[in-house]
């Protein structure tokens, strides 16, 4: 099992630290302070992806503990940054290729002008609260994930909003405000994300919409699941992250899936099995999704890449310096 990392840890025993961060903040010079957050993280061997926006900052990098330790300082060094959410754990390996930098227009994309986080947001819930808000029979729990991520875990009676992006929350809110809220006095409403980033903002989107009472889970699943005992917990199955390791579990230990290299979604052993599953190429979920040629094409890709690793183990014969006869 892959040790559990504190927030407060910087140094996390592992070859690898990942650190998950993020940061709803006023940034001015974003394509200058991307370049140099780009110059930073190569200097030190870091890779992963850091979202940059007026509205804050987003993401997850890994590298080895000492390099993490000074980007992450070197983060909250930047105007309003220092209360920056870190959730760090450990990789054996790097889970991430290569390291990116971009500059959007939201650094979590719900497509909601006015929404801002740093002045009306939910209210925070301690993972060791959570259990007892989301058992009280009051209280209506949305997963603000995407359909592929609640597929494979989910906190107990979640209600899932079967949303293929996190733009498509706001309208499935308002079809469904009825229906989940009722005519009479409103429920509490508990929301929860992997890190919890989105439900900063889909709590400051419901309170725009009129709705009082919305809580959300302080540091989202990642600090549930490394906070609260498997025993007494309420989460059941894994947790997809954004990376190489695809999912996780109690304790922040490897979970059991890997990646589609056609579409990215998390495919269990049971979905490997599957007739329709093709590594390298497609899952079941995304086969119908593609025709045979852009399958083909992946096909090739994946005999291309698997020469090139051959040939790189190659032991290369150095030779005497005599002449082939």
């Amino acid at each position: 099992m892959a040790p559990a990392m504190s927030n407060a840890d910087p140094h996390p025993p592992g070859p690898i630290c990942v650190a998950a961060l993020y940061r709803f903040a006023r940034l001015d010079r974003c394509e200058d302070l991307r370049a140099t957050l780009q110059d930073l993280c190569d200097a030190r061997g870091i890779r992963g992806t850091l979202l940059l926006a007026c509205e804050g900052i987003n993401g997850t990098i890994a590298g080895a503990p000492d390099s993490i330790a000074h980007a992450i300082d070197h983060i909250r060094a930047l105007p309003d940054c220092a209360e920056l959410d870190v959730k760090l754990s450990a990789a054996a390996t790097m889970p991430f290729e290569r390291m990116k930098v971009r500059v959007k227009a939201e650094i979590v994309t719900m497509g909601e002008p006015g929404i801002d986080p740093r002045v009306a947001a939910g209210t925070y819930v301690a993972p060791q609260d959570w259990n007892a808000l989301i058992a009280d029979p009051d209280t209506v729990v949305i997963d603000t994930r995407n359909d592929y991520e609640v597929a494979i875990g989910s906190f107990e009676g979640a209600i899932d909003p079967a949303t293929r992006s996190f733009r498509e929350f706001p309208a499935w809110f308002r079809a469904r405000r009825e229906e989940l809220l009722g005519a009479g006095r409103q429920p509490r409403v508990a929301m929860f994300c992997t890190g919890g980033i989105r439900c900063e903002k889909s709590t400051a989107f419901l309170k725009e919409e009129g709705v009082e009472q919305v809580y959300h889970l302080k540091g989202g699943i990642l600090a549930y699941l490394e906070a609260v005992p498997e025993r007494d917990s309420r989460w059941q199955g894994e947790c997809y992250v954004f990376d190489q390791r695809v999912a996780i579990g109690h304790g922040l230990a490897p979970g059991s899936h890997e990646a589609c290299a056609g579409c990215g979604r998390p495919v269990s052993a049971q979905g490997a099995a599957d007739a329709l599953f093709e590594a390298g190429v497609s899952c079941a979920a995304c086969h119908g999704e593609r025709s045979e040629e852009q399958r083909d094409a992946l096909r090739e890709r994946r005999r291309q890449a698997a020469l090139a690793t051959a040939a790189s183990a190659r032991p290369r014969n150095r030779g005497t310096g005599a002449k082939p006869r």
